[in-house]
């Protein structure tokens, strides 16, 4: 019996680490991209706080 093509004569085990190591460059990739060129805009945000009063 002659199998032909890469994924015939690879072991399931070594199919399976090499599916989820590019799985998780892919995730690690896009997520160093959105930090890095995506930053988000700085604004002033004033809350009040409940149950605080001011002295004047």
């Amino acid at each position: 019996m002659v199998t032909e093509g890469i994924y015939q004569t690879m072991p399931s085990l070594f199919r399976f680490l090499l599916v989820l190591i590019t799985i998780a460059g892919v995730v690690f990739g896009g997520l160093y991209v959105l930090a890095t060129k995506y930053e988000p805009e700085q604004q002033l945000i004033s809350k009040p706080v409940p149950s605080v009063k001011i002295r004047r």
